[in-house]
């Protein structure tokens, strides 16, 4: 059987019987061509940007991605640790796919079963501790080596062949060479069946919220290349793209090189995206209130690709337990950025991140925060019971917050939130709204699509709207979606705003 070395970046699919040779691995040619690749996603949106980036990767190798598991020839699960029990949670997926992993090999012992990898935040903070726990790991990478996946398979592929015993690969480095620049481009056909799609522009986090695990496992903060982001951000466009949602962990921090050799921050980054002929809308997320500057709130009231939507995570309402925190604001400093940001886009709609049950808190500290949701008035937002994470600060700190004090103030918050959301879809009855249709929804003849304020309409209407800006006159509102029509002629004379009534 002729072996041949896989070289990033070359189409050795289309050319097997090509011999290359720069040392990343070795992989048989025949099996090229017929490999299924399925990908488990946990967590953020960043995730998912990286699981198709990882399927992108695998491409040139003959991985294709499959629905399941059960007859995959690799099998990754890109995991987050943001949650309690995160990294429990995967090591009971991962007692599943051994069982998969075992009747494949009774069955073909020359194949060995399906390659089995952990990527992400659990497989950085675990490393090789996952390897200890569950030897039948073939691969556990960090979330900024995955460019680096064919050498790791081909290491694999040589254990399975020698059946060498406990060769499993741990690769969780912070390599000094970003990966963006050893990424292929994006996959045109897989872009091609989406309308909106998400796009990395930076990474890492050095603002070390004493609760948060994301410094320790994606890094310093990195911001992409300003060219870079514009290159793949225009073959989504010519895939058929028409929403992109710039994605980092701290995403308002981008201060990447611009092709001049200056620096861009984000909202000059916005201004040259918006310029993509084809892109329609333009989103960014998740931000950082410290991060927030006179550029952004500009951009914000001047550039009409840019949706009247921003997540913007306040995290408390409490001085001092944003101070515990250590978030670099005040309550006083959040509000004053929302009040700049609705006078420059009155209509803009709000959402958040809440943590109740931060060591210290007093009901006075969770009072304040019940205080900021009700003078902010959010759209939506996202609200946890805090829960220690190993190796953060707060872990260690003394007067947790009882389990039942916890989840009483969760529920009293969740039930303000909940109708604070309720209130605002209720309040677009009878709007007409610009929705960008992006997938068919789960009845015949059903159309799904999304406001500029993210939420998700659902209409009747032909399947070749898909990836068309279509006005809709919504005519009910639930709890998570709107539900409308298209517009008739006897409605409209011209297009109308966004969220105008009439």
């Amino acid at each position: 059987m002729e072996l041949i070395v896989y070289l990033p970046g070359s189409n050795v699919a289309a050319a097997p019987s090509v011999v290359l040779a720069n040392g990343l691995g070795f992989f048989c040619p025949e099996a090229i061509l017929t490999r299924k690749l399925f990908i488990r996603t946990y967590g953020c949106q960043m995730n998912v940007y990286d699981s198709d980036r990882m399927a992108d990767v695998l491409a040139p190798l003959g991985y294709t991605t499959v629905d399941g598991p059960e007859d995959a020839d690799m099998i990754i699960l890109n995991t987050c640790h943001i949650r309690e029990k995160a990294a429990e949670k995967v090591y009971s997926e991962l007692g599943r796919l051994r069982r998969i992993k075992l009747c494949r090999t009774a069955n073909d012992p020359d194949r060995g079963g399906p390659i089995l990898a952990v990527a992400g935040c659990v497989a950085q903070a675990e490393g090789a501790e996952m390897l200890a726990r569950a030897p039948f790991l073939d691969i556990v990478l960090g979330p900024q080596t995955y460019h680096r996946l064919p050498a790791m398979i081909a290491r694999a592929e040589r254990a399975t062949i020698t059946r060498e015993r406990g060769a499993g690969i741990v690769d969780t480095e912070f390599p000094a060479v970003a990966k963006f620049d050893h990424l292929p481009s994006v996959k045109l056909k897989a872009a091609s069946t989406n309308r909106t799609a998400f796009l990395t522009i930076q990474e890492g986090c050095d603002k070390f919220c004493t609760f948060c695990v994301v410094p320790y496992t994606r890094g310093v903060e990195y911001s992409r290349p300003g060219e870079s982001i514009l290159t793949e951000c225009r073959q989504l466009v010519d895939g058929g793209v028409r929403e992109v949602t710039l994605l980092g962990q701290n995403v308002n921090a981008y201060h990447g090189t611009a092709p001049s050799g200056s620096t861009w921050e984000l909202a000059e980054l916005i201004e040259q995206l918006a310029n993509i002929d084809g892109l329609q809308r333009i989103r960014y997320t998740t931000s950082h209130p410290r991060d927030m500057d006179q550029q952004l709130f500009q951009i914000h009231g001047s550039c009409d690709k840019l949706m009247p939507y921003l997540h913007l995570p306040a995290q408390s309402g409490s001085d001092s337990i944003l101070a515990a925190m250590n978030r670099g604001y005040t309550s006083a400093d959040y509000l004053a950025i929302v009040a700049r940001l609705r006078d420059v886009r009155p209509d803009i709609a709000l959402s958040s991140d809440f943590i109740v049950g931060f060591p210290g808190e007093t009901d006075e500290d969770f009072e304040a925060t019940m205080d900021l949701v009700r003078c902010v008035i959010y759209a939506q937002a996202y609200s946890f019971k805090y829960s220690p994470r190993p190796g953060t600060p707060a872990a260690l700190l003394e007067s947790q917050v009882p389990d039942d004090v916890g989840a009483d103030r969760l529920q009293r918050l969740r039930e303000l939130l909940d109708f604070q959301q309720k209130t605002f879809n209720q309040d677009m009855v009878g709007r007409h709204l610009p929705i960008l249709l992006d997938r068919v929804g789960r009845r015949p003849g059903q159309l799904v699509g999304r406001s500029p304020f993210m939420q998700a309409v659902h209409i009747d209407g032909s399947s070749n709207l898909l990836g068309e800006i279509v006005d809709v006159t919504i005519d009910a509102a639930h709890a998570n979606s709107l539900a409308g029509r298209l517009r008739t002629r006897n409605e409209e004379n011209a297009p109308m705003p966004l969220g105008d009534v009439s």
